[in-house]
């Protein structure tokens, strides 16, 4: 026998179980699922495989038999998508989503948001102000094409008549679909802008705060407020929060381009863009949910209460879903 022969089996005696062990591992996860692991196997994975690696790399180093090296290759492939691998299937990133990166996303979002929000409503009470000064202000802050006859010149009838309008399932469709293209446009651009130090999205904010302040200040100078209110909270809280959410992770953005720390502004804009990631994945969801709301919800239901039941059941759900208790995992 050659001496390489005998290092090579003096090699393989001293570290065989290892391998073996690895091996056994990774037949079980292969066979059932990573999730069929004991702890202990979990634990001991990775610490296998790099010493199957490290056999590996001796082995090539020494030139030991072929047949060994391709083993230690073939194990150590196998293992490496256990250790570094997608451990989950596409049912379980999709539930790992909803039940943890979402909601986690945006409670990781609460200054921010809180910030959002205070910019969206002084900018309301700016445009109420200013209105209630002087009336053609209201130009100002809503186009009056997308006013579609919501101005101060309306009369009490013609603007309670739109808090009433049925256009047929055709015009609502169409409705729907334009209100959310429009919104999630309005969203996607807070949060893009962020990049630029945040001043663009604090900007957006303000100015969707005041045509929301410009609108309600026509309806309630009209005496219309509470029909106004169960018109547009039907939909709104779920759209206004969404914005506010895109808004809030655009400023995100910003303050983290803005004020890196010790990471170049490239890492923390990386970085930023990760953490804020579900919560637009998510954003885009609710204004889904808001477009339809919108676009058929606020249409077919017509009585002002139901309309209020069905924004405050939309805030309880939204609130519970990303700021209440959750569950710990077993052992936590």
């Amino acid at each position: 026998m050659s001496e390489n022969q005998l290092k090579s089996q003096r090699f393989r005696r001293e570290r065989e179980a290892d391998w073996r062990r690895l091996e056994a591992i990774v037949d079980k996860a292969e066979k059932r699922s990573a999730s069929a692991l004991s702890d202990a196997e979990i634990l001991a994975m990775p610490v296998l495989y790099r010493s199957a690696l490290s056999s590996l790399s001796v082995a090539r180093a020494t030139s030991l038999d072929q047949g060994l090296i391709g083993y230690l290759e073939s194990l150590a492939t196998r293992a490496y998508f256990f250790v570094y691998g997608a451990r989950s299937t596409p049912q379980e990133q999709l539930a790992s989503f909803f039940s943890r990166d979402w909601p986690g996303s945006v409670r990781g979002l609460w200054r921010e948001t809180l910030i959002a929000l205070a910019i969206t409503l002084l900018g309301a009470v700016v445009a109420w102000w200013l209105i209630g000064s002087d009336s053609d202000w209201f130009f100002g802050f809503v186009d009056q094409a997308l006013a579609d006859g919501r101005d101060p010149t309306a009369s009490r009838e013609a603007l309670r008549a739109t808090l009433y309008h049925d256009e047929g399932a055709e015009g609502l469709s169409a409705f729907s679909t334009y209100l959310f293209t429009h919104n999630a446009q309005v969203a996607l651009v807070a949060f893009a802008l962020g990049f630029a130090f945040g001043a663009p999205t604090i900007v957006l904010l303000l100015m969707n705060g005041a045509m929301l302040g410009a609108v309600v200040h026509v309806f309630v100078e009209k005496g219309l407020g509470f029909e106004f209110g169960g018109w547009l909270l039907i939909h709104g809280v779920t759209e206004l929060f969404a914005i506010i959410l895109a808004g809030a992770a655009g400023l995100k953005i910003g303050w983290a381009v803005a004020f890196p720390g010790q990471d170049s502004r490239l890492e923390a804009l990386s970085g930023a863009g990760r953490s804020t990631g579900a919560a637009m994945v998510g954003v885009v969801l609710m204004l889904l949910c808001a477009g339809l709301l919108e676009g058929f919800g606020r249409q077919l239901i017509v009585n002002d209460l139901a309309r209020y039941g069905v924004a405050a059941a939309t805030a309880l759900i939204w609130g519970l879903y990303f700021y209440g208790p959750r569950p710990r995992k077993a052992g936590a």
